[in-house]
C-alpha cells in the first residue's frame, strides 16, 4: 500500500543513513521500525511501583519560615557587603 507521511527533516536524514548502512531500502527500514513499534508491548496496562519520598525530621526552624524569601535576601545582602569589603 502506498501512503504519504510527513517526517521531520532530521528524522528522514537519520533513516536514510541507517538504510544505506544496512543496505536496505528506505521503505523496508521504515516498515520494520514501525512494525517493531506497533508490536512492542504497551506500557499502558502496566502498574507502576508507587514512588515514596523519604522524609526526615529537621527540628524546629531557627527563623520565621513564613518570611523565608526575606531571610534569603538578607543573607544575600550580607554576602554582597562582605565581597565589597574585600574589594571583589
Amino acid at each position: 500500500m502506498r501512503t504519504t507521511v510527513r517526517l521531520d527533516d532530521d528524522l528522514l536524514r537519520t533513516l536514510k543513513e541507517r538504510a544505506f548502512r544496512e543496505g536496505i531500502s528506505l521503505a523496508k527500514l521504515i516498515n520494520g521500525v514501525l512494525r517493531r513499534g506497533v508490536e512492542a508491548p504497551s506500557r499502558q496496562g502496566q502498574r507502576r511501583k508507587r514512588f515514596r519520598q523519604k522524609t526526615y525530621a529537621m527540628g524546629q526552624p531557627k527563623f520565621n519560615v513564613d518570611k523565608a524569601l526575606a531571610f534569603a535576601d538578607s543573607l544575600e545582602d550580607e554576602e554582597v557587603l562582605k565581597k565589597l569589603a574585600r574589594g571583589k
